[in-house]
């Protein structure tokens, strides 16, 4: 049921917008004492925007916030800090270099009479709060060789230990290990019961309608519906999410589509056991000559980080990959992939593209030792990337401009352009269509369809569903780093996406 306490946070007619775009439009928001407030809605929905309001991250914006009744405009995080309002983001903030003891007492280090750091009282008090919040870690060790969900831990223990009354979770559960998630729960609910109010950001439906007591549903920037958890369910957080009986959904492609057979042509990339510790374990899967394979799950599921390992950028610890029946052997990171015959295009462009360098050095640079065997060769160069503008319709139409000159649409062109020239048999796909608009969508659509056709196997992976649906031909589901179902040759919608993560 709702919790009952008087309102701790109160916001009104909330609009906040970036560059006259709006990203929050009038929002009322309200979380009471002892509450767990649920937040859920699609990528970009404006839920992240409006708790960076909450966390003074956004001091401009229109409406009104109330802290306990009392107006408040939060001009900088430390003024919400100092108000009691903490906030823990996806991205983790703490300093791997220093001891766990110094990340949970960062900037309330315990000092001796000379006003110095007492390094063994911190040490002892940093054990001693970890323990009250079930998290048996050794405080001395540095913080960033622990795995990634015990280091969450740690930050979530500085922030609670420093005596907040609201607390802001973002994807809390993502990079954590089932028994971490009821660590976690565990503390939310002594937290709970000693007043504090939580607002609980996920994409994981199961664990927010476990957890929380109200759930509030954000789509396309506006709050959408606002319940007791206990009389909602994950078919109705969906529909609230999606639209589904309350508007024509918005891309045409995220309408139920009919997934084709599965193709009778051979695999060219096959996959079993895959496995790393922590992230993804015992997938397996082939992808088929002509064949779009979409790997779906919400960030956290294990599937970019998938897409990472077989492109040799991330170890594999268990498992094998083939590729044309051959034993692809990535341990010598992407040359070793690019030998085998695989090209990783992944989800930031700045980790492919080298922004000052013209659009000629960026889709040649794999090319290079084909080019320029003695001497550059800038004529040929030239040439072939002339070529690939001309082919995928890169704007503007200049090979001496700075890729980083381009919208990212043209950027996502040049970082496919770069694998075009010299096709490979495998390409990965991570995330290609994030933050473009709908014209420079259907111009990747538009490519990946004409690699299809000369036969390239093809596996795209991402967290938004139009992505998969617009692209693939079947579509697998991660979850907590595992297969959780597939989908072929059959309908499938946005609905039945999410429902499977």
């Amino acid at each position: 049921m709702q919790a009952e306490g008087p309102p701790l946070l109160e916001l009104r007619g909330v609009t906040k917008r970036f560059a006259g775009v709006t990203a929050l439009s009038d929002i009322d928001f309200t979380l009471r004492t002892g509450e767990l407030h649920g937040l859920v809605g699609e990528n970009g929905a404006g839920k992240s925007t409006l708790m960076k309001i909450i966390a003074g991250m956004h001091p401009e914006y229109e409406g009104e916030m109330r802290l306990a009744g009392r107006p408040v405009r939060f001009r900088s995080p430390r003024d919400a800090r100092d108000a009691g309002i903490g906030m823990v983001h996806q991205e983790l903030s703490i300093v791997p270099e220093l001891s766990v003891a110094e990340n949970v007492l960062l900037g309330a280090q315990p000092v001796n009479r000379l006003g110095l750091v007492s390094w063994g009282a911190m040490q002892r008090q940093a054990r001693v709060q970890l323990a009250a919040l079930g998290i048996a870690v050794d405080p001395t060790v540095p913080a960033g060789s622990l795995p990634l969900g015990l280091q969450q831990m740690v930050e979530l223990a500085r922030v609670v230990l420093s005596g907040v009354r609201i607390l802001i979770l973002d994807e809390p559960t993502s990079a954590l290990s089932p028994p971490e998630v009821e660590r976690l729960f565990a503390l939310l609910d002594r937290l709970r019961t000693s007043g504090t109010g939580v607002v609980f950001i996920s994409h994981f439906l199961d664990d927010i309608l476990r957890v929380s007591d109200t759930v509030t549903v954000f789509r396309n920037g506006r709050r959408i519906a606002t319940a007791a958890a206990a009389k909602t369910g994950k078919p109705w957080l969906i529909e609230h999410m999606i639209g589904a009986g309350h508007e024509r959904l918005e891309e045409s492609y995220t309408a139920e589509l009919a997934l084709p057979p599965r193709p009778a042509a051979p695999a060219v990339l096959e996959a079993c056991g895959l496995g790393v510790a922590g992230l993804f374990d015992d997938v397996s899967f082939r992808i088929h000559a002509g064949e779009v394979l979409g790997l779906y799950g919400f960030m956290g599921s294990g599937q970019l980080e998938l897409a990472r390992a077989l492109s040799g950028k991330l170890p594999l610890e268990r498992g094998t990959v083939r590729v044309d029946g051959t034993p692809a052997r990535l341990r010598g990171g992407t040359p070793a992939a690019k030998r085998a015959g695989i090209a990783f295009v992944p989800e930031s462009r700045r980790a492919m593209l080298f922004a000052p360098e013209p659009v000629t050095r960026n889709v040649t640079i794999a090319l290079l030792e084909r080019i320029h065997r003695i001497l550059l060769r800038p004529a040929a160069e030239r040439r072939i990337a002339e070529a690939q503008v001309r082919e995928l319709g890169i704007r503007p139409a200049r090979v001496d401009l700075p890729v980083g000159a381009l919208s990212g649409g043209n950027q996502q062109k040049v970082a496919l352009a770069r694998w075009l020239a010299h096709l490979p048999r495998v390409l990965l796909l991570s995330e290609p269509t994030r933050g473009m608009d709908v014209g420079a969508k259907d111009d990747v659509v538009r490519i990946v369809r004409g690699l299809q056709a000369q036969g390239i196997a093809i596996l795209v992976t991402s967290s938004e569903p139009e992505t998969v649906l617009s692209l693939a031909d079947r579509i697998l589901v991660m979850r907590r780093g595992r297969v959780a179902r597939e989908f072929a040759d059959e309908p499938v919608g946005k609905d039945r996406l999410l429902a499977a993560a």
